[in-house]
C-alpha cells in the first residue's frame, strides 16, 4: 500500500481503508476573507491540523468547504476564530447545526461583545458567535440540545439575555428602555453624596473624616454597584474592559485615601456611561423606526364581502385590502379599485407624492394622502419590500466594515500596552529612584482610565449605522459598512443604457406625414400595431391612445408578420404595411422625402417606423427609449464630485453615442455582449482602483459583480435586487448615487475626525499623567467625553439633509479625488 504523502490526513500509511474514519465537509462562510492574503493565512493556520485533509477556497463567494475526519469540529472553528475570522457554519454534514437568536438588553458596546465572545468562544457544541450591537441581538450557531446552557452562561457574566422565538423578535422588543428607572434614582442619590463629600472635605481641608468617607462610600455603592458588577465579571475572565479598569482605578484612590475623589470618578464615570448609552439608542432608534412603519392592522375583505381588521402577519398573497385617507399601507400589492397619491418618501425616499390607479404597485409602509383605494397582497408582511429593507440593513450592521477592523485590531494592542505602562509608572520611580510610592500610584490609576479603547471602537460602528440609516431614509440601501466606506474612493462609474439612464420602455417621439392623407393614417397605423406584441408596436398604440382623434381601431384581415421586417393586413380591402426601412426599399416604393426622414430619425439614434400602402409611404413614426428625467442631473453631479461615467449598451453605437452625449456622459460604448461589458469593467479597474456599476437586467449582473460597488436600479418592486446588489436605489433615481458619494464622503471624514479625536486626547492625557497634571476626574473627562464625543459626531450623519450644496461643473476636481 502506497505511503500518505500529505501528513494532514491525519492516518497512518499502514492503516487499511476500512480502518479510516470517514470524511465530512464543514462548508463555512468567512466574511473576513476578502483576499489570498487571508487565503494564504487560513491556509498556514489548518494545514497540517490532525484530521484535516483538504481545504477549498471560494473567495468570491467568502466561502470555505474543509473536508475532515473529526468527531467535533470545535477545533476548526477555535483556529478560524484565534485569526479573527468571525466563521459562520452554512452546512455541515453530521450533526445538524441549528440557530438561536438572543436579545441582550445590556449588551451596548464592544467591551460587552469581547465579554461574551471569550466566555462563549471555543465551548463546546458552540460553532459561531454573530453580534448585532445596535441592535443588542446576539446570534448563536451551536450543536446543542436545546440552548439552555448558553443562556446560563451568558446569565453567569452578568448578560440579560432573553432568547427570541423562532419567528424573531417583534420590533417593539428592542425598543425597552436601556436604563431602569431605579438605576437612574440611584445614581442621583450617588451624585448628591460624591458633591457634598467634595464640598465637605474641601471646607474643612480632610479628605479621610468619617462624614467624607461616609458620604463617599454611598457614593461608591449606589452608583458604582454596576461598574463592579461588570469588572469582576470582566476580571474573572481575564479581560480588561473599561468597567474592570474603572474598578481598579477607584479601589486603588480608596486605598490611597483619595475618598472624595474616588466618589466623584465613580459617579461621573456611571453618568457618562448613561448619556453614552442613550447617544447609542438614537442611532439604534433610527432603524428601529423603519420596522414601525408597517401597520400592525389591515382591513381585510372576508369571503362573505365583509371587510374586518386583521392582524398584517397573517394576511395572505391575494388578499384583498382596503386604505383610507390618511392611512399606512399594511402591505405590498397592486391597486384593483380606487385611486389616490402615495407618499413614497419612506420607501423610496421620493419627495412628492405619487399617483396611484388601478395596476399600480403599493408598498407596506407607504402613506395614503387623500382618496382611498384598494389592493390585491402580493407578498407577506416577512417578504414585504420594507420587511427586506429591514433584514439587508440588519445584516449591514452586523458586517464589521474595513475601518472597524483595523480598529478592532488595534483596541487588542492598545490597552494590554497602557495597562503594562501603568503598571510600569506604579512600581519603576519608587524602586528605581526612590520617589514617593503614593504619588506614582496615583499616576499609574490615572493611566489605567484612559487605558481603555473605547471610544476608539465604539465610534466606527455608530458612524456607520448612522451612514446607513440616514442612506435608507432617502431610498439609498447600503448592502454593508464596506461599501459605504469605499463609496468616496469611487473614480468611475459604468452605467447601463436601457432600464437605467433610460426610462426603459419606447415611447413614439414624432409622426411625420409623407402624403396628403397621411395625417389622417395614425389610426391605421395604430390598429396594425394593435396586433403586434413587439415594445415599438406597444409604444405606437400607446401614444395613439393618448391622443384621441375619435376614430375608431379598424378591422383588419390577413394579418401577418414579415419576418424582421414588420406586419401587414387588410383595411377595407386594402393592404397596408407596417415596418422598417429595409421593409419599403423591398417593396420598392422608398421615396427620397422617406428617404430623408428615415436617415434623419436613425442619425438621432431613434428606431423609425414606416406606414405604407401598396404605392407609397404615408407616415414615419418615430419612436426611442426616452431618457430618464433625472439622468442629466445625476450625470452632471457625478462629474462635480471627479467621477468619470461611461455608458455600456448592447444598442448599436449610433444609439449609445447620441444618449451618451444628450446627458453628458464622458464615454459612451454600443453593441455590448454581457461579455463585453464584463471585460469593459475589468479595464476601468486596471486604470482606476475603485469603480461601480448600475444595472437593472440579468445581463448586467457579470459586469455588477465584478465591479467594486455594484447598484441596482428597480429595487422597489425586484426581489433580487435587495439580495443581490451592494447599493439599491428605491425609486430607479440616479441621482441617488451622487448622495451615496457625497454621505460616503461625509461618513469618511467623521470616521478619520473621530480616530484623531480618540488618539489625540488619550495621548494627551497619557503625557499628562506622567508628569502630574492629570487628575482622576480629569481622566474620566477625558475617557468618557471622548467616547461621547465621537458618538455625537457620528450621529451627525443622521441630520444630513436631503437638499445638499453641489460642486459646480466649472469647479469640476481631478478624478478620484474627493470634492
Amino acid at each position: 500500500m502506497s505511503s500518505c504523502s500529505n501528513n494532514a490526513c491525519g492516518c497512518a500509511s499502514s492503516a487499511p481503508t476500512s480502518a479510516r474514519q470517514e470524511e465530512k465537509a464543514l462548508i463555512l462562510d468567512i466574511p473576513k476573507m476578502d483576499c489570498p492574503t487571508e487565503e494564504t493565512l487560513i491556509r498556514g493556520k489548518l494545514e497540517g491540523m490532525p484530521g484535516i485533509t483538504a481545504l477549498d477556497f471560494n473567495l468570491m463567494q467568502r466561502r470555505l468547504t474543509v473536508t475532515h475526519q473529526l468527531a467535533d469540529t470545535a477545533p476548526i472553528m477555535n483556529a478560524l476564530n484565534a485569526l479573527d475570522m468571525a466563521p459562520t457554519v452554512i452546512g455541515a454534514d453530521g450533526e445538524a447545526t441549528r440557530q438561536t437568536v438572543f436579545t441582550i438588553g445590556n449588551m451596548c458596546c464592544p467591551t460587552e461583545e469581547t465579554l461574551i465572545r471569550n466566555k462563549l468562544s471555543g465551548t463546546r457544541g458552540i460553532v459561531a458567535l454573530e453580534f448585532n450591537l445596535m441592535q443588542r441581538k446576539l446570534i448563536v450557531s451551536h450543536r446543542l440540545g436545546d440552548s439552555a446552557s448558553i443562556l446560563a452562561a451568558l446569565r453567569a457574566i452578568g448578560m440579560d439575555a432573553v432568547p427570541e422565538a423562532p419567528t424573531g423578535a417583534t420590533p417593539g422588543e428592542a425598543g425597552k428602555p436601556t436604563v431602569p428607572s431605579r438605576q437612574r434614582w440611584m445614581l442621583g442619590i450617588a451624585g448628591a453624596c460624591a458633591v457634598a463629600a467634595e464640598a465637605i472635605a474641601f471646607a474643612s481641608g480632610n479628605d479621610a473624616s468619617l462624614v467624607v468617607v461616609g458620604l463617599a462610600l454611598i457614593a461608591i455603592a449606589t452608583g458604582g454597584f454596576h461598574t463592579y458588577k461588570k469588572g469582576w465579571i470582566a476580571l474573572k475572565n481575564r479581560n480588561l474592559n473599561i468597567n474592570a479598569l474603572m474598578s481598579i482605578a477607584v479601589t486603588g484612590a480608596v486605598l490611597i485615601g483619595q475618598w472624595p475623589e474616588a466618589a466623584m470618578v465613580m459617579v461621573l464615570f456611571a453618568l457618562a456611561e448613561l448619556i453614552e448609552v442613550l447617544s447609542l439608542d438614537r442611532a439604534r432608534n433610527a432603524i428601529r423606526g423603519l420596522m414601525a412603519m408597517a401597520p400592525e392592522k389591515a382591513l381585510v375583505q372576508q369571503a362573505d364581502g365583509s371587510w374586518k381588521d386583521v392582524d398584517a402577519k397573517q394576511v395572505l398573497i391575494g388578499s384583498r385590502v382596503r386604505v383610507g385617507p390618511g392611512e399606512r399601507v399594511p402591505l405590498d400589492g397592486d391597486v384593483v379599485a380606487g385611486q389616490s397619491s402615495v407618499n413614497q418618501a419612506p420607501i423610496t425616499g421620493e419627495s412628492l407624492p405619487v399617483s396611484k390607479t388601478i395596476g399600480d404597485p403599493v408598498f407596506a409602509g407607504t402613506i395614503n394622502a387623500t382618496g382611498s383605494f384598494e389592493f390585491r397582497v402580493t407578498a407577506e408582511a416577512t417578504h414585504s419590500t420594507i420587511a427586506r429593507i429591514i433584514h439587508a440593513v440588519e445584516e449591514a450592521q452586523g458586517s464589521r466594515a474595513p475601518t472597524q477592523r483595523f480598529v478592532d485590531q488595534f483596541a487588542k494592542v492598545y490597552t494590554p500596552v497602557v495597562f503594562a505602562a501603568a503598571l510600569l509608572v506604579a512600581v519603576a520611580p519608587p524602586l528605581l529612584l526612590g520617589q514617593p510610592w503614593l504619588a506614582w500610584i496615583y499616576k499609574a490609576l490615572v493611566l489605567l482610565v484612559i487605558a481603555c479603547p473605547c471610544a476608539l471602537v465604539i465610534s466606527t460602528p455608530v458612524t456607520v449605522v448612522s451612514g446607513l440609516a440616514a442612506a435608507a431614509r432617502r431610498g439609498i440601501l447600503i448592502k454593508g459598512g464596506a461599501y459605504l466606506e469605499q463609496g468616496r474612493l469611487m473614480q468611475a462609474l459604468a452605467l447601463d443604457k436601457t432600464g437605467t439612464i433610460t426610462q426603459g420602455r419606447p415611447a413614439v417621439t414624432e409622426v411625420v406625414a409623407l402624403a396628403a392623407d397621411g395625417t389622417d393614417a395614425l389610426p391605421l397605423a395604430a390598429s396594425l400595431a394593435g396586433r403586434s406584441d413587439h415594445p415599438v408596436s406597444g409604444a405606437i398604440t400607446a401614444y395613439w391612445g393618448s391622443h384621441p382623434t375619435g376614430t375608431t381601431a379598424s378591422e383588419i384581415s390577413d394579418f401577418a408578420a414579415i419576418a424582421g421586417r414588420g406586419v401587414k393586413g387588410r383595411i377595407d380591402g386594402q393592404w397596408y404595411y407596417l415596418g422598417n426601412h429595409r421593409l419599403i426599399e423591398e417593396l420598392g416604393i422608398c421615396t427620397p422625402e422617406a428617404e430623408a426622414t428615415l436617415f434623419a430619425l436613425e442619425g438621432e439614434g431613434k428606431t423609425a417606423v414606416v406606414l405604407c400602402d401598396d404605392t407609397k409611404p404615408l407616415l414615419v413614426i418615430g419612436v426611442a427609449d426616452t431618457v430618464r428625467d433625472t439622468s442629466r442631473q445625476a450625470i452632471a453631479d457625478l462629474h462635480a464630485l471627479g467621477v468619470r461615467t461611461v455608458m455600456l449598451t448592447g444598442d448599436n453605437q449610433k444609439t449609445a453615442s447620441v444618449i451618451g452625449k444628450s446627458v453628458g456622459i464622458d464615454d459612451a460604448r454600443g453593441n455590448l455582449l454581457p461579455e463585453d461589458k464584463l471585460a469593459a469593467i475589468a479595464a476601468e479597474l486596471a486604470t482606476h482602483r475603485v469603480v461601480g456599476m448600475v444595472g437593472d437586467g440579468i445581463n448586467d449582473a457579470p459586469a455588477l459583480a465584478k465591479a467594486s460597488i455594484g447598484f441596482a436600479m428597480g429595487a422597489a418592486g425586484t426581489d433580487t435586487a435587495i439580495e443581490t446588489a451592494d447599493v439599491a436605489l428605491m425609486d430607479d433615481d440616479l441621482r441617488k448615487i451622487p448622495q451615496f458619494v457625497r454621505l460616503s464622503r461625509r461618513a469618511g471624514a467623521i470616521l478619520k475626525q473621530n480616530m484623531a479625536l480618540a488618539l489625540g486626547i488619550k495621548g494627551v492625557f497619557f503625557v499628562l499623567a506622567v508628569v502630574g497634571q492629570a487628575s482622576l476626574w480629569m481622566a474620566v473627562f477625558a475617557d468618557m467625553g471622548t467616547s461621547l464625543l465621537v458618538v455625537a459626531n457620528g450621529l451627525r450623519l443622521l441630520n444630513m439633509l436631503d437638499k445638499e450644496e453641489r460642486v459646480t461643473p466649472a469647479a469640476r476636481p481631478p478624478v478620484g479625488k474627493p470634492a
